[in-house]
């Protein structure tokens, strides 16, 4: 059985890799799920080897420094207006990693070709949508940046259910209501002054994550009619789109950015430039491998996992204190993303 990185998913904001909901989790593979038996070697599958382990831990370290490294240039002031120029260059990276992935030599899926024209539309929203995230991270704190994204799972959901009536469990709700209230908190006390008068998180910064999630929502909801159009898995069609999400932004940058004057940007920027491309690339080699290995179970797991030592990280190399409020919403957040995920899953499991 082959997994896919998602029917109908959301975007990793650092690199551009599709990630798989937890609400999704039942569309792919559905008929396999119905009459495959649990074989021997299904059996094996869910004991972790070296080669997973291994793999895991790359996904888990590349995501969380690619995070990090991602808000330093960001907050250079050189690059402080470059966020489409950012965002091309992670969709080269990303096209890039997914090419050589698609090779015989590698292995990893077989490419499928989609006419540039039909592909504008999708593009055009993948790009919008990366943009708004990389805004979102360059206006606020890592802490506040990662618990934003969490919003995109029940603003999905609420779209899913208005255009095309999909319901959550029932059970679900609650866990939704506590996960968006721990953002909201977090939102607000991160945004007030400290002691010494600097803003952590702006108004600005709040207006761009959250546009963010809403356009990554709407990007979220449109790609599963692309997948079934074209009936395309979703390596495949990233394949298509990050090239010409690439090249619909360089088109805009000479109208919308002041590039940086080179001289003046240190070379320990460059390198970070550089070594955020090789994080892109592993976050999506080991992405797609952990997927293919142990299933979207697992990823959704290590994904969590990601968000918790993110936030953790944040909160330890912040420079002032976090105030008690914010660490009331932070795990009010995590504990209703989790309580929603083992609902979800459960549910699942039982139809």
């Amino acid at each position: 059985m082959v997994y896919t990185t998602q029917d109908a998913g959301h975007e990793d904001p650092e690199t551009g890799q599709l990630i798989k909901t937890p609400e999704q989790f039942e569309i792919e593979d559905k008929d396999e799920y119905e009459t495959e038996p649990l074989s021997e070697k299904s059996e094996e599958r869910l004991v972790p080897n070296a080669s997973f382990l291994i793999w895991t831990a790359i996904n888990i370290l590349s995501t969380v420094a690619i995070v990090f490294t991602n808000k330093s240039i960001l907050s250079d002031p050189s690059f402080s207006n470059c966020q489409v120029s950012f965002a091309a260059y992670h969709f080269f990276i990303t096209g890039l990693t997914l090419y050589a992935a698609s090779r015989p030599w590698c292995g990893f899926f077989v490419p499928k070709t989609v006419a540039i024209v039909q592909m504008l539309p999708l593009s055009a929203a993948m790009g919008v949508q990366v943009i708004l995230q990389n805004l979102g991270l360059a206006h606020s704190s890592v802490i506040f940046h990662q618990l934003a994204r969490l919003l995109l799972t029940p603003v999905t959901a609420l779209l899913n259910y208005v255009l095309y009536g999909a319901k959550v469990p029932r059970a679900a709700i609650l866990p939704l209501v506590l996960l968006c209230t721990g953002v909201g908190t977090v939102s607000y006390y991160d945004s007030l002054p400290t002691t010494d008068g600097k803003v952590t998180t702006s108004v600005a910064g709040i207006l761009f994550a959250f546009s963010g999630v809403g356009a990554s929502a709407i990007y979220t909801v449109w790609i599963g009619h692309y997948h079934r159009k074209f009936e395309m898995s979703s390596m495949q069609l990233l394949l298509n789109q990050a090239p010409v999400s690439a090249g619909l932004l360089l088109l805009t940058i000479p109208w919308v950015e002041t590039p940086p004057i080179i001289a003046f940007v240190p070379v320990s920027t460059w390198f970070l430039i550089l070594l955020s491309g090789v994080f892109a690339c592993l976050v999506n080699l080991s992405g797609f491998y952990i997927i293919d290995a142990a299933g979207p179970v697992s990823s959704t797991v290590i994904g969590q996992l990601k968000t918790c030592i993110i936030v953790g990280l944040g909160w330890a190399a912040s420079s002032h204190v976090v105030l008690r409020e914010s660490v009331i919403g932070i795990f009010m957040a995590l504990v209703g993303m989790s309580m929603y995920i083992n609902i979800v899953l459960r549910s699942q499991s039982k139809a």
